[in-house]
């Protein structure tokens, strides 16, 4: 093994990953002159048009610059699928290529986490970590709060198409309502996003580089870590390659793992803490057997319904059109709207997948343009998107090494549609999408069902539940593959104060530490997380 040069001093805290959690740990904890914060990022720095125009996700997803370019091994419940599986290279994570939607989830998805013994982490205590780093532009109020560093804004697009559509939902019985952030988000809503007059606000530009300029406060780019130092069960350093080079850097505080809930379990088991079996296999030295590192991941499965339309305006048509797509330039240009603004999906609906669910349970994306899949050009025909999901999934998938090199990419198994629960919700929302497309408000569109297509009739379960599996792809939400929980679980990797379980020194502060799913997209809830984290970091070393 390679000499190690080491960085010049020892630092108070260690961060691996400036993603979305990150940017907000760099923020927080190097707010204290007195404490030096070395953050460390495997992807580099945002200096690309696309990572701040909105539609540049097109772009992003898919492109080796901008995305981990991840798949996932073959999914028995996807018929045999494998999946591109994005995530952001880049500061910022995958807020830097995400939908920019702005979704807390239900009240009751923490409250179960509270009900789980996670004191701390109900609906009331996380609501004060969302508004802390809050600047909604429905301004103060009880669900909401200015002047923090979180850009919310309303979406600068419409389409006739999609208010027929959601006119629809209403007519289906789905209610109309303006905000899906205050703790019940059941109805339909255009999507609030993270942009700030037209250009994406990432957890970058928020957190992170307005900061940048504090003494105490280090970037590295380009760093992938190999592997967290230890003295016996206490985390000291990490040790990472950069520019070609074995680099390590001291740590008289903690480390703290954000880099999400692919590369901080990658972090974890190439460092030794994870299930014995697994690393013996791999040689790996083992410094904690900890069967739950990279178990319990949960994912939300997006099924792909595509509707081929006529007489309506849709982005598929303008992006394949020289003057569309000139006219669509010079309106962003000019004003900061029009398409070039638009996230991914700009309607949503939370409604419930039969009458008999306590609380909705499936979200609809709905999208003005149809695409074979996110990275390749869209359909030349005028189409909507209308991709549904089961917010509460029971399926569990894993996360493994491949090899004991930290190069390689993990073995991703989402497990998806893996229970009769899940199977059921699927072939149901494929129902209630038809029901609403069925409605007199989008006849005038002559909507036709290109995926799954009529074929697939309602009546046969079976063939619903194959129909989600061969349209079925992620939505970018994998969580909970560090979860917190009692010291008496033996699946728990983490406490409720984030403190990797048997170990000192050592936090997971992401979207990994999720016991179970939030209801809806999950990167807000990821921030929250880390709002909360980095208060608890700050406590701690307080009271040493």
């Amino acid at each position: 093994m390679p000499k190690a040069a080491a960085l010049e001093g020892d630092y108070d805290f260690i961060i691996v990953g400036a993603g979305s959690a990150g940017c907000v740990l760099a923020n927080r904890l190097s707010a204290d002159t007195s404490k030096r914060v070395l953050i460390l990022e495997a992807g580099g720095r945002d200096n690309w048009i696309w990572y701040h125009i909105p539609v540049g996700y097109l772009f992003a997803i898919g492109n080796p610059r901008s995305d981990w370019m991840f798949k996932t091994e073959a999914v028995p419940g996807l018929n045999g699928r494998a999946l591109n599986y994005p995530r952001g290279k880049v500061i910022g994570g995958s807020s830097s290529i995400n939908a920019m939607i702005y979704m807390r989830g239900q009240a009751a998805d923490y409250d179960h986490w509270r009900q789980l013994g996670l004191n701390g982490w109900g609906w009331s205590d996380v609501l004060h970590a969302y508004k802390k780093h809050e600047h909604h532009f429905l301004g103060d109020s009880e669900h909401h709060a200015t002047g923090g560093e979180w850009r919310v804004e309303h979406p600068r697009v419409r389409w006739d198409l999609l208010d027929a559509f959601r006119t629809a939902a209403e007519q289906y019985g789905i209610k109309r309502i303006v905000d899906f952030n205050t703790g019940d988000n059941e109805g339909s809503a255009p999507y609030h996003v993270n942009q700030k007059r037209g250009r994406r606000w990432s957890a970058a530009r928020g957190f992170l580089k307005p900061v940048l300029n504090r003494p105490n406060l280090r970037l590295e780019t380009e760093c992938l870590v190999e592997r967290v130092l230890f003295d016996g069960k206490r985390a000291v350093g990490v040790r990472f390659r950069q520019g070609g080079a074995v680099r390590e850097a001291r740590c008289r505080g903690e480390v703290i793992l954000a880099a999400g809930s692919i590369g901080s379990i990658q972090t974890l088991l190439l460092s030794g803490v994870g299930p014995a079996r697994h690393l013996g296999e791999l040689g790996i030295p083992i410094v904690l057997d900890k069967p739950g590192v990279g178990e319990n991941l949960q994912d939300h499965l997006q099924l792909r319904t595509i509707y081929k339309v006529t007489g309506a305006k849709t982005l598929n048509v303008d992006y394949h059109s020289h003057i569309g797509f000139a006219r669509m330039l010079m309106d962003y240009a000019l004003f900061r709207r029009g398409p070039l603004t638009m996230a991914p999906s700009q309607l949503g609906i939370f409604t419930r997948s039969d009458a008999k669910r306590e609380r909705a349970n499936i979200q609809y994306h709905v999208q003005p343009l149809s695409l074979d899949r996110f990275g390749e050009p869209l359909h030349t025909f005028p189409a909507f998107t209308a991709s549904v999901t089961n917010v509460h999934p029971t399926s569990r998938g894993h996360i493994r090494l491949k090899s004991a090199d930290p190069a390689d990419k993990p073995a991703i198994q989402p497990n998806y549609l893996a229970t009769d629960e899940d199977r059921r919700v699927a072939a149901d929302s494929l129902r209630v999408t038809r029901r609403i497309v069925s409605q007199p408000a989008l006849r005038p569109f002559s909507p036709v069902e290109l995926l799954p297509g009529d074929q697939v009739r309602d009546d046969d379960e079976a063939a619903l539940v194959k129909a989600a599996g061969d349209v079925g792809t992620t939505i970018f939400h994998p969580v909970g593959t560090a979860k917190m929980g009692l010291p008496s679980d033996p699946m728990a990797v983490v406490d409720e104060r984030l403190r990797v379980l048997g170990l000192e020194g050592l936090r997971v502060i992401d979207a990994s530490v999720m016991p179970t799913i939030t209801s809806g997209n999950t990167n807000s809830p990821t921030m929250m997380i880390a709002e909360k984290g980095a208060g608890m970091v700050i406590e701690d070393a307080r009271s040493r």
